[in-house]
């Protein structure tokens, strides 16, 4: 999903894909300066304010940049990403554009990825906030979000009942994490997959099993993948999964499982239903594989609820805004979300649920500050 859209005194916003409706609140508290919003579906951006907008449902790759480039054609000064798709057409293809843009910001683990690497390199354009890190970002959205409509996604696709099922989880971020935790609230046998050390044992004292994926494969009947990398599900997986195996995807980009290694073992394919696709291997056994190895929360449900993005989305807008207002001070580097910004929104998700918290005491306040007052 692309849209083009007027920001403050000028400025141009190029944004890449992410979950449609919610965006399109974002984008209507962008086009209105940052103002209160309101749920309006994204078709709404172009019938109320004329916003460009690049998208088709259910587009090919080759569709997908070709909006992208379209997007980019409009010179924007601000960019809002989503997996780094804009930025890397940008420093790619369009590098003599790189000094019109202001800044950014990326909203996934798997675009901050790529932007750190760009900055490794000393290669990065312009300045670009990793909104993903925020804490009312992964904390919420990658979490409970993510868990959420994961479960939604491959329910809907496959009407199992996952109680009693053995789901193993690769990776064991704070998408992991919620995957694992929702997976569990629906009566599984968690088995977590990770390189990880500290992660591992974190799974562990969760009280999920840890083992290498090879050996997971033997034993998994639900396999999810949300690492950010490549080759998370793989060939040497497959050989050994048990006939009736469901694969999905719930990382980022469909690279996350090597579908070419599953075809590679693969002598009939078949659609079981949609968003369902069966391999028939050629020792007779059937793997199925959700949504094409892509996000199967996005692609057989309808991705996180707006109840949790309104946090990630704040951070896009109030990031923006930052950028905005202080670009000429910015290195052309990746930034952490200013706390000030990330308590306000915390701040302003408790207000709006109707919670109160307490302030510390002056007395607590000088007792933290102080080094004097010991045991």
């Amino acid at each position: 999903m692309l849209r083009l859209v007027p920001w403050p005194q000028g400025a141009d916003r190029g944004q890449g894909p992410g979950d449609p409706a919610e965006e399109a609140r974002l984008d209507d508290r962008l086009v209105r300066g940052l103002r209160a919003q309101e749920p309006w579906a994204a078709a709404a951006l172009v019938d109320r304010y004329g916003t460009q907008v690049y998208a088709i449902n259910g587009e090919d790759n080759d569709t997908y940049y070709r909006h992208i480039n379209a997007a980019v054609d409009s010179h924007p000064q601000i960019t809002m990403d989503d997996g780094a798709d804009v930025v890397g057409v940008l420093h790619g293809e369009r590098p003599e554009q790189l000094d019109e843009v202001l800044g950014g910001t990326e909203e996934t683990t798997t675009g901050v990825i790529r932007l750190k690497a760009l900055e490794a390199e000393d290669r990065l354009g312009y300045p670009i906030v990793a909104v993903n890190d925020a804490v009312t970002k992964h904390f919420f959205d990658n979490r409970y979000g993510t868990g959420q409509s994961t479960l939604d996604g491959i329910i809907r696709a496959t009407n199992v009942l996952i109680a009693g099922l053995r789901l193993v989880v690769i990776g064991y971020g704070m998408c992991g994490k919620g995957v694992a935790m929702r997976a569990k609230g629906h009566g599984a046998h968690v088995i977590v997959c990770e390189v990880d050390p500290l992660r591992a044992l974190e799974a562990l004292m969760d009280g999920f099993e840890v083992m290498p994926a090879v050996d997971a494969a033997r034993v998994g009947d639900v396999f999810v993948s949300v690492t950010g990398n490549r080759d998370a599900i793989n060939g040497r997986m497959f050989e050994v999964m048990k006939s009736g195996a469901i694969v999905c995807n719930s990382g980022h980009f469909d690279v996350e499982v090597n579908k070419d290694e599953l075809d590679a073992i693969t002598e009939e394919t078949f659609e079981v239903r949609p968003f369902v696709e069966g391999h028939r291997t050629k020792d007779g056994r059937e793997i199925f594989l959700l949504a094409d190895g892509r996000l199967v929360n996005l692609a057989a449900a309808e991705g996180h609820p707006a109840a949790v993005m309104d946090m990630s989305f704040a951070n896009q807008a109030l990031c923006a805004e930052h950028v905005v207002r202080n670009h000429a001070s910015l290195e052309k580097r990746v930034y952490t979300v200013p706390e000030e910004i990330d308590r306000e929104i915390a701040r302003l998700k408790l207000a709006s649920r109707g919670v109160e918290i307490d302030d510390l005491t002056e007395i607590q306040q000088k007792y933290l500050a102080s080094w004097d007052q010991g045991t």
